[in-house]
């Protein structure tokens, strides 16, 4: 019998290897895929197989569509198949600046990876997935957000903006794809401590100790992990395009 599968893209580092590593646990052969390459990638691929699971990288940026298909195809010609994907790829923006101050150039660079390169990953994979046999068992398709999916930061638009999109693309996704017992799920995480928030560690850090989250710490990339995990091990088998908030409290609204 086949081992079940899973694509997980921006997993070099970060959440994306803590997410690698959690479905490795839970009985996932993983492909993993990032824009960048290098020794990060090699400890990845380790921790893959010391988990027990088989591990293969592709280098791939998601903003070039004509990669999406080949990526794909990796994956079933590596392991027989696929039956996760997830979107964790995904950039920052450079340079936070008033909103009135932002510039065409950054918002395309943005829309393109953030919002453009994973619907359409997200389009290719549902395409073939679509294509396999409807006895194939339960597939899922998930995808790593943020807060700022609906808490608004004007000094980082172009990040929100392609955040709240993704959210309406997983609802689509859902709605177009449960027929073919494909559920869509959407994980947003709060201030996670990871590399791409190390530059606001300490300014956030002291706001988290004052309260801007109900739990006053950071959340670590294995919280967010595990929450990708159980998703695509079914752990909510009748749900499909619901938000998973992973941040300590921060989304809830409070006087």
């Amino acid at each position: 019998m086949r081992r079940r599968s899973a694509l997980v893209t921006g997993a070099r580092r970060g959440i994306g290897r803590a997410t690698a590593f959690a479905l490795a646990e839970a009985g996932f052969d993983l492909l993993i895929s990032d824009a960048h390459d290098g020794p990060e990638t090699e400890e990845t691929l380790a921790g893959i197989r010391e988990r027990g699971a088989r591990g293969d990288f592709v280098r791939q940026d998601i903003a070039d569509l004509d990669e999406h298909v080949a990526v794909v195809e990796r994956c079933y010609a590596t392991f027989g198949g696929l039956d996760c994907l997830v979107n964790n790829a995904g950039i920052q923006i450079q340079k936070r600046v008033d909103l009135l101050e932002a510039g065409p150039e950054e918002f395309d660079k943005l829309i393109r990876v953030n919002l453009r390169g994973t619907f359409f990953l997200t389009q290719a994979v549902a395409r073939r997935m679509v294509a396999e046999s409807q006895d194939s068992c339960s597939r899922t398709i998930i995808t790593i957000t943020s807060a700022n999916a609906v808490m608004v930061s004007p000094e980082k638009s172009f990040y929100c903006l392609s955040k709240s999109a993704l959210s309406m693309a997983v609802q689509l996704f859902a709605v177009r794809l449960a027929e073919h017992n494909i559920a869509c799920f959407e994980i947003r995480p709060g201030l996670i401590r990871t590399g791409m928030t190390a530059p606001v560690r300490d300014s956030y850090g002291a706001r988290i100790e004052r309260g801007l989250s109900p739990v006053r710490r950071w959340g670590e990339a294995s919280e967010v992990a595990k929450a990708a995990a159980s998703l695509a091990t079914g752990a909510l088998p009748f749900s499909t395009g619901h938000a998973i908030n992973i941040d300590g409290g921060l989304l809830i609204f409070r006087l």
